[in-house]
């Protein structure tokens, strides 16, 4: 038997339209609709081209209902300026993701998550009681991938065939999940993760919030996440130029323009100094990319040990892939430089990264 879902989650995925995957296909169009919908079951030979045109393993349309990632518990950053055949695709890829973590977790002991629900209080306040509660003072934030993890959030890659799409997170019932886009630099990587950690504390299951309002929030979020007030306060003086702002950055590992703007936010700067820094660092190339910064992304702690683990025991990545459904390029998509699937090759472990066991489940 079909499921009709997984038809349709396949599509998504690969940004098609009915249109499109019947023209691919050679299935007509009101066959493929009642496919869908389950008014008919497609016979073999009809799977064997939907899987064909779709990159899909036949057996992947075979297995169980999957519940998508929920639409409405998403805040997409650039909504307005993206296709939604787009967005749909990373949906499609982030349900994909989250059936190899159901996969992974039924194996081993991942951290329970620990985010709590901070709706009321404005950015500043949640940064600063996330931070108490994790136990981070007024240091700078360590590996925040590995952070993010150590806390029970499920971090996976965008697929980079969506470049266009920046980072989004959502909870999954009690699960929260980050999606990063790994193309962009490390500092805004970073950004990224605390801009979707201020997503899932500020606007998580219970406070729901989208929009323009939203991302100002979250973006406030990882500016006081990262650069927390005392800290940014004790190191940078008041009207500090652009060379000293260069070798600040440093310190909170974020980029030149996001300090900048952190300390325009906290009166460091006039407007005036403001716009004047702005300009000299995009004469500087600091508008679009990082010169002269991080030299690696932050990698994943948990997944590299869960790989590094299978490999151990025998199990291939070709049949982790077969067993979730779905073929090994798609999995290593997922996975895009967050780790690697080969033996003994992915992201170490830095010396500030929150140590959590991780064990299989016997």
């Amino acid at each position: 038997m079909v499921t009709p879902s997984r038809i349709t989650l396949a599509r998504k995925r690969r940004g098609l339209t009915l249109a499109e995957l019947s023209q691919q296909a050679r299935v007509s169009l009101q066959s493929l609709s009642n496919y869908e919908t389950g008014r008919t079951t497609p016979r073999p030979a009809t799977v064997e081209r939907l899987a064909a045109a779709l990159d899909f393993p036949e057996d992947f349309f075979r297995g169980p209902e999957i519940d998508e990632l929920p639409a409405e518990g998403i805040s997409w950053r650039a909504r307005t300026k993206t296709p939604p055949r787009t967005l749909e695709a990373a949906r499609a890829a982030g349900t994909l993701a989250a059936e190899l973590y159901e996969w992974i977790n039924r194996r081993f002991r991942l951290p329970n998550p620990d985010l709590p629900s901070l709706g009321k209080p404005d950015p500043e306040t949640a940064a600063e009681m996330l931070r108490t509660r994790w136990g981070l003072g007024c240091a700078a934030a360590p590996n925040m991938v590995h952070l993010l993890e150590a806390h029970g959030v499920r971090v996976f890659s965008l697929a980079p065939d969506y470049a266009e799409v920046d980072a989004y997170a959502v909870w999954r019932g009690t699960t929260p999940f980050v999606f990063l886009n790994m193309l962009k630099s490390p500092e805004r990587g970073r950004f990224d993760a605390a801009h979707e950690l201020g997503h899932l504390v500020m606007h998580g299951t219970d406070h729901h919030c989208t929009g323009p309002e939203a991302e100002r929030q979250a973006n406030a979020f990882a500016s006081a996440f990262l650069m927390p007030q005392s800290s940014v306060l004790g190191h940078m003086p008041a009207g500090a130029h652009v060379d000293q702002i260069l070798k600040a950055k440093r310190i909170w590992k974020v980029s030149a323009m996001a300090l900048t703007y952190r300390m325009h936010d906290l009166n460091l700067l006039t407007d005036w100094q403001y716009r004047s820094v702005c300009a000299e660092l995009s004469k500087r190339g600091y508008r679009t990319d990082e010169p002269q910064g991080m030299k690696k992304r932050e990698t994943s702690q948990v997944l590299t040990k869960v790989f590094q683990s299978l490999w151990a025991t025998g199990v291939s990545p070709t049949t982790v892939a077969s067993e979730v459904g779905i073929s090994l390029n798609e999995m290593n998509k997922m996975l895009f430089d967050l780790t690697s699937t080969a033996e003994g090759v992915g992201g170490e472990p830095t010396s500030d990264a929150p140590k959590r066991a991780l064990s299989l489940v016997h």
